[in-house]
Parts: C-alpha cells; sequence; structure tokens
C-alpha cells in the first residue's frame, strides 16, 4: 500500500513553525503541516468571562476558521451567513480545551489568551496543526505577560502537541493530508502532552469499525508523532522571533 503522498505509514508531512510571524499579536504563529497552514495569533485581555469575574482566575479560549480561498473552492465567510457551522464551533472548543491543559489559570490572573487560528490553506489535518501551533503561541504570549511583569511567575504546566492517525485501505497512517483523510476507514486526533499523557482523544469509524488492535496501533504512532512534534515545538522556541 502506497500513500497519496509516497509516505512511509508512520511519516509526518513537513513540519514548519515561524515565531513572531505578525507584528501586533504577543504571540504570532504560522505553521505549516505540509500544504496545511494556519496562522495562530494568540492576544492578551484583562478580563476573563463573566463566570470568572472576582475568582482571581485567568482563561484561554480558542477561534478558528477558514479564510475564503483556503481550500479549492471559495468558502463563504461564517460571518456573511451570521452565525459559525457546528463544525467550527466544535473546532475551536477542542482548541481551547487542549491549550487550558497547558497552563496554570490560577497564576494569569484575571487575564484572557485568545487564540485566534486562521488557515490559510487547508490540506487536512487543520484541528491538530491549530492546537500544535497555538500552543507556541500561548507561550510567547505568556513570556510578554512575564517580560511586562504582568506576572511573575511562568504559568506553563507542560507543552502539548496534535496529530491526527487514522485507516487508510487498511493500514495505520499518521498525519492525514486531505487525499487521505477524505478516503479514510477511520479518522482519529489526538492530544498530547510531553509527559506521553493523552488529553484528548476523538475517533471515528468513518467506513468500518476498527478493532482494539488497531486503536492500539494509531496511539502508539501518535504517542511517537507527537514527542517529534514536541520537538519542533522546542526547537522553534529557542530562535528568536522575527519580530
Amino acid at each position: 500500500m502506497s500513500r497519496p503522498s509516497n509516505r512511509q505509514p508512520d511519516e509526518l508531512r513537513s513540519i514548519n513553525i515561524t515565531r513572531g510571524y505578525t507584528r501586533y499579536a504577543e504571540g504570532s504563529v504560522l505553521i505549516e503541516f505540509g500544504n496545511t497552514r494556519i496562522l495562530c495569533n494568540a492576544t492578551i485581555e484583562n478580563r476573563v468571562p463573566p463566570f470568572l469575574r472576582n475568582s482571581k482566575r485567568g482563561w484561554i479560549t480558542a477561534e478558528y476558521g477558514l479564510l475564503p480561498r483556503s481550500t479549492s473552492e471559495r468558502t463563504m465567510r461564517e460571518a456573511s451567513r451570521g452565525k459559525q457551522t457546528g463544525r467550527t464551533l466544535e473546532i475551536q472548543r477542542l482548541i481551547g480545551r487542549s491549550l487550558r491543559t497547558a497552563v496554570n489559570m490560577k497564576m494569569l490572573g484575571e487575564r484572557t489568551i485568545t487564540v485566534d487560528c486562521d488557515v490559510i490553506q487547508a490540506d487536512g489535518g487543520t484541528r491538530t496543526a491549530a492546537i500544535t501551533g497555538g500552543y507556541v503561541a500561548v507561550v510567547d504570549a505568556v513570556n510578554r505577560m512575564l517580560k511586562d511583569e504582568m506576572i511573575t511567575e511562568d504559568p506553563m504546566l507542560c507543552a502539548i502537541a496534535s496529530v491526527s492517525v487514522g485507516i487508510y485501505k487498511g493500514i495505520v497512517i499518521t498525519d492525514l493530508d486531505y487525499a487521505e483523510d477524505s478516503q479514510a476507514d477511520t479518522d482519529m486526533n489526538i492530544v498530547m502532552d510531553n509527559s506521553g499523557r493523552f488529553i484528548e482523544i476523538q475517533g471515528t469509524a468513518e467506513k468500518a469499525p476498527f478493532s482494539k488492535e488497531q486503536v492500539d496501533t494509531m496511539l502508539s504512532q501518535a504517542g511517537t508523532a507527537c514527542q517529534k512534534l514536541l520537538e519542533y515545538q522546542r526547537q522553534a522556541l529557542e530562535q528568536p522571533h522575527n519580530t
């Protein structure tokens, strides 16, 4: 069995993380998983949602969207429709949940970090790329808070990364692009931390049920891939900003 991308079953696409991609955001990252490219901008605001007022706790949330020509045909802006789709809401909630796992909310004070994940080009795996890039943007935002003495202690609890795995023509594969995702028997999105613990597992049998043995293989390949992604993140964070 050969993949449309000619990659090995457990092989990631080419990964590139560019920090300081835009001028104004406290954390700004362009992340590329092959042909999937997402701009992740983290913004710090001195406010929290109403349910957290006077709690002395912070919050991290995310917004996600496809730009109109991020796909082969123009996608209408959701703002022009008057509401977000269920898919968009589900993805941005996943991103927010995942990023909150990495940060001690009490140490942020009553501040919100909003991570805007705008898909510039989509070729599968946009939610996993957004989480992986969003984490780096959050780290840069937190470091800005430390530099500006908004906080005095580092609130980061762990590093997180995310990858897709699935079953394509009976074979477990890692980091599905669109050609593979659209034809996959099973599609699964995994979020993990740097201790190898699972933060979220989303899995669906698209065409046929999958076995426990296949689940074990998917989780194993995801674990290996996430460790590689965590290393890409670490290397990116060691480099100076572009801005």
